[in-house]
């Protein structure tokens, strides 16, 4: 890490909270997608129809009804936000991501959403401050095991992180904390979120180097993956399996362009080691 400090703006909720309708969109080609499959499939079932359906005109009807749904959202339709839904599908069937997907939340108050991830059997959950700011109580849900009532138990605003605890009689499924952020460059972790209108999208990107930003004095950590709206609390986890750190923000950086940040989970132990000497 550069000992020199580069402070660069990055930018909370404005960025991973900007107005998307990419999902909508993607629906809507999805529906049309399969309305065309399903005609082809009633065409290939009707023996009695003499002359066949050529496929090329099948795919002129296709592309003009795709060209035009985005015609009509020219300023809404981005291919990066349909891309991390096909990414998230194929990383989906892989038992790994199955069983991280099991302890990553939806939480919800009044007027946010964002994630969290469990870190124990008992529910203590990890999530980003800002996500839960100005509440005592947050709606958790589990993929799995439902909806509670979570109390929110650690505040650290210095790092944006908190943690909410919900009261269950269940072993709860959860993901292990690394003992440190150890990492090399470009080095591939995984993430999962709820960006957009989605809940549970599994992605996957690379770890860039430490930069430092002006509203956080410690330097945080440059992922070159794609981070929308809700992604805040989404936990960075490493190949073996454990959490490295948790996404907080987007930023435009000078050189990389469009990248998210994370707190490295190094952070999140030495604050709450100094919140422990002081309460005793």
């Amino acid at each position: 890490m550069d000992n020199q400090k580069e402070y660069t703006n990055d930018i909370i909720d404005e960025d991973l909270y900007e107005e998307f309708e990419d999902e909508e969109l993607y629906e809507l080609v999805e529906e049309a997608r399969k309305e065309a499959l399903q005609r082809i499939e009633e065409r290939k079932q009707n023996k009695k129809q003499r002359t066949p359906f050529p496929k090329w005109i099948f795919w002129i009807i296709a592309f003009a009804l795709m060209f035009n749904i985005v015609a009509l959202l020219p300023q809404t339709f981005s291919i990066p936000a349909v891309d991390f839904l096909i990414t998230s599908a194929k990383l989906s069937t892989q038992d790994n991501i199955k069983t991280y997907k099991e302890a990553v939340v939806v939480i919800e108050t009044d007027n946010s959403k964002g994630t969290g991830f469990s870190i124990n059997e008992q529910g203590d959950i990890i999530t980003n401050y800002h996500v839960i700011e100005g509440n005592q109580t947050v709606t958790v849900a589990f993929p799995e095991d439902g909806l509670f009532s979570g109390e929110i138990v650690e505040t650290y605003p210095e790092i944006d992180l908190a943690v909410v605890r919900v009261d269950s009689h269940e072993q709860l499924p959860y993901l292990p904390l690394a003992d440190t952020f150890l990492y090399e460059p470009k080095e591939q972790i995984y993430f999962i979120g709820n960006p957009l209108k989605f809940q549970g999208i599994a992605n996957k990107g690379n770890i860039m180097d430490y930069v430092y930003v002006n509203s956080k004095d410690l330097p945080m950590v440059m992922l070159d993956a794609p981070v929308y709206k809700g992604n805040s609390g989404s936990p960075i986890i490493d190949e073996a399996g454990e959490v490295i750190g948790v996404i907080f923000a987007t930023m435009d950086h000078k050189e990389e362009g469009r990248v998210g940040l994370f707190i490295p989970i190094d952070y999140f132990y030495d604050y709450r080691s100094i919140n422990k000497e002081q309460v005793n």
